[in-house]
Formats: C-alpha cells, sequence, structure tokens
C-alpha cells in the first residue's frame, strides 16, 4: 500500500469511527481507541457488494475500493456456487457486539468464525494476540486470516476447526464471541467459557448475550439491534437449506395474513427467525413493489407458500402454521422488540422465552431426514394455548 493509501485509510478509519460514535454503535472509549488502530482495508483486498442491484467485485485497483472498506457496510468476501460464504461484518454491528462481550484486560476470548481476520485484529489489539484464539472451518480462510494478521502485527492462536466443537486446548475462557449464524448454542462452549464468562453468539435475527452460570447453564437476553449473519456450515458448503421445488402433494387452505408485513416487518421477521430455525425465507413483488407471494423451505423438506390469499405446505413441519402463530404472539404481546426476548441452554436443551425464562416460546424445530415431526412443532391450537399462558 501507499503511503497516499494509508494516509487516507486513516482518515476515513476516523471519520466513520464519528459517525459510529454518534449513531450511538461506539460507546466506549477504549473500543474507539481500537477502532482506530487498527485499519481493515488488509483484510478485504477484494470483495462483492450489491450496487443498484446488482453484484459487482472490488479489488484494491478500483478507485471506490477503499471508501466501501470504511463505510459501515457488510462486505461478502467469498462465494460458493453464487452464495456469498463469507464476509467482514458491517463495523457498527461488530462494535455493538465487541461492547457487549464487556472484555477487561487478562481476559482470555474464543471467536468463532475467523473470517477475513479483522474481527480478530481487533480483539487482539485490546486484549494482546496470546490472550485471543479463533477457529475458522474453511482452512483456506485461516490460512489467508493468519497471513493477514501477522502483517498487521497480530498472532493471535488461528485455528482451522469447526468452531462448534470450541478449543478446548486453550480453555476455560472469560468470553466467547461468533461472528456467524446459529439456531442452537453448542454444548461445547458452556463447557468452555468459565462460570460467569459471556457467549455473545448471533441467533436467528438477532444477538444472545449469555451469562454461564455454575451449574454450566447459560442464560441471558438479545440485543436491541437486528443482526443478520450467513449460517454456521461444514467446509465447503454454504450453510443455506436448498430449495427442494415446490412439492406436488401439498395441502392448502385460506390465510388472512398480510403478505407485506411478514415480509417487511423487520422486528416480526427476528420473531419468525427464532420459531422457525433452519428456514430460508424469500418473497416476490409485482412491478410496482408490492409483495405478492412469500415462500419458506427448509432442509428437512418443509415448504410452504403463500399467495393470493390462499397457502399451500408439504412436508415434516407446517411453516405457514408457525408463520401465523408467531405473528399472533408478536401482535398479542404488543409488537415485541428483540430485547424482550431470551435464551436459556443447558446440556440437554435449548429454550427460547418472551420477557421472563419462565414464558417459553414454542419453536418448529427442523426434522431429522425420515424422522416424525417434533413434538415442539406447533400448530395454531397449541401457539394459542402458549402465547396466552
Amino acid at each position: 500500500m501507499t503511503t497516499h493509501t494509508e494516509k487516507r485509510a486513516t482518515q476515513l478509519r476516523m471519520a466513520l469511527a464519528d459517525v459510529l460514535e454518534a449513531n450511538g454503535q461506539l460507546s466506549d472509549p477504549a473500543w474507539r481507541k481500537v477502532f482506530e488502530a487498527v485499519p481493515r482495508h488488509p483484510f478485504v483486498p477484494e470483495f462483492w457488494t450489491l450496487v443498484g442491484g446488482e453484484q459487482r467485485h472490488l479489488t484494491s485497483a478500483d478507485p471506490d475500493w477503499l471508501d466501501l472498506v470504511y463505510s459501515d457496510d457488510a462486505l461478502a468476501t467469498q462465494l460458493t456456487d453464487g452464495v456469498a460464504t463469507s464476509s467482514s461484518t458491517a463495523p457498527g454491528l461488530m462494535l455493538v457486539m465487541l461492547q457487549a462481550l464487556d472484555v477487561a484486560d487478562g481476559h482470555r476470548v474464543l471467536e468463532i468464525a475467523t473470517g477475513t481476520g479483522y474481527n480478530a485484529a481487533l480483539l487482539s489489539e485490546r486484549l494482546g494476540s496470546h490472550q485471543v484464539v479463533t477457529a475458522e472451518v474453511d482452512p483456506v480462510l485461516a490460512r489467508l486470516a493468519g497471513a493477514r494478521l501477522r502483517r498487521c502485527g497480530y498472532t493471535p492462536l488461528v485455528q482451522a476447526g469447526d468452531g462448534r466443537d470450541g478449543y478446548p486446548a486453550r480453555a476455560p475462557y472469560d468470553r466467547l464471541i461468533a461472528t456467524c449464524g446459529f439456531t442452537t448454542i453448542p454444548v461445547a462452549w458452556l463447557e468452555q467459557v468459565r462460570p460467569a464468562g459471556l457467549i455473545v453468539c448471533p441467533v436467528g435475527w438477532g444477538t444472545v448475550c449469555l451469562v454461564v452460570a455454575d451449574d454450566g447453564r447459560a442464560e441471558g437476553r438479545f440485543l436491541p439491534v437486528g443482526s443478520y449473519f450467513m449460517a454456521v456450515r461444514d467446509a465447503g458448503a454454504t450453510g443455506a437449506p436448498a430449495h427442494p421445488g415446490r412439492p406436488s402433494a401439498t395441502s392448502g387452505r385460506l390465510t388472512g395474513l398480510d403478505l407485506a408485513e411478514v415480509a417487511g416487518d423487520d422486528a416480526f421477521r427476528f420473531v419468525l427467525s427464532l420459531v422457525t430455525p433452519d428456514t430460508a425465507f424469500a418473497s416476490e413483488c409485482d412491478g410496482d413493489g408490492r409483495v405478492t407471494a412469500v415462500e419458506l423451505w427448509g432442509a428437512d423438506g418443509a415448504w410452504a407458500r403463500a399467495e393470493d390469499g390462499g397457502v399451500r405446505q408439504a412436508g415434516p413441519r407446517l411453516l405457514w402454521d408457525a408463520v401465523e402463530a408467531a405473528h399472533e404472539l408478536y401482535v398479542e404481546n404488543d409488537r415485541p422488540g428483540r430485547e424482550r426476548f431470551g435464551v436459556t441452554v443447558t446440556a440437554e436443551e435449548q429454550r427460547t422465552w418472551l420477557d421472563v425464562p419462565s414464558r417459553p416460546v414454542p419453536v418448529a424445530r427442523a426434522v431429522a431426514r425420515g424422522g416424525s415431526r417434533s413434538s415442539e412443532s406447533p400448530n395454531c391450537r397449541t401457539w394459542a394455548a402458549a402465547v396466552r399462558s
């Protein structure tokens, strides 16, 4: 990089820090100092972004590359079969999560999903490289991230492996942060984080902050901000359920839900992400931008499509029943924000709840291929009872 590039990058970084501080995403002076010290551009020499609805590939040779690097946007840094499988998280969201992690000098941190290595660099600057372990399922990404970290002067332990297993060789950890999406918190993490330690992890369309208890359970609430991470995945996979096509055998009925609200209400989509985990979602619009259809599908073969006042469903989960029941919960509880929801995790189970742990939210979990429908899969009747209890 030229001296001019480095000088310009510093100016852009300071300007972005000002913006993030002004909008409340960067409130901790210690993290502001870290953000100003750690460059982002060495970790994203190329990326893909959407411009005018079209996918655009940028490299350091493009004149607007540096300006886009220092925008508050997520940058896709790897595509697999046309699907983004690695990215650099939007700086504002990353800082909200890092501040929620509540680190202190001497803390040891395990990061799940190294990606570009930028977040590991921020943690290393704050705590010292020797206090940071970062796990990445993709060995190529792990190697690239390690090299970029070293070039920037950071030497955390970069481990190529499945982050769902944690990294027991350096346990126990004071803090654990994940930067890919989960539906359930791995039990291995509970075993590797100290009592009173924190786990900050994206779950559905939100991020939960859990406190680990002496008995090994973990419990906590969601942060109020939205988060939209790529799903945890196996090496070489995308983490997203493949579309099954339209099933030939379906059941049909009428539905009264407003499809525009189902597709466009971010707070409701968060609730939906909790009650229909491991499910993909798509909507279709006409030429005027009006939502005309909503479709959901899961890796277990569950499928639903709503349009023209009707819905058709197939597979082991009645996904649209869960959508309607989730909407009932949402409306009857005054359209709750993310911060009213929480999660309790033990070695045996994970429960999502609204307001208090004693008020669980039913979840229509995915069914293993060849298995029967889970007893947790809600229909409208069981949901209505749960909502009013």
